[in-house]
């Protein structure tokens, strides 16, 4: 066994217990009532009306053929791209 391998040798063994104890779950600070609370204020603060699911209607602005021809024309849009024009800045 050359010098090499041995330092290789000795410093994955010396470095092993290193390496598993990053792996170890240490104490976590107990959890308290503002945890989430933060993120429960800005959940709240971006809702506009907390109340929508309850109170949903169906529309009655568009007759069925509109609505119909509003979803299709919706479904096709991700069928093909857009059509697009070039003015002339594409290098050919």
């Amino acid at each position: 066994m050359s010098l090499t391998i041995r330092n290789a040798l000795g410093l994955l063994v010396s470095g092993l217990p290193a390496l598993i104890a990053g792996c170890v779950n240490g104490p976590m600070a107990p959890a308290d009532d503002s945890m989430g609370a933060s993120v429960r204020a800005a959940r709240q603060a971006q809702t506009l009306n907390p109340g929508a699911p309850d109170q949903a209607h169906a529309t009655t602005a568009l007759d069925g053929k509109a609505a119909v021809s509003v979803v299709d024309r919706y479904q096709e849009s991700f069928k093909a791209p857009s059509a697009t024009f070039d003015i002339g800045t594409s290098g050919k």
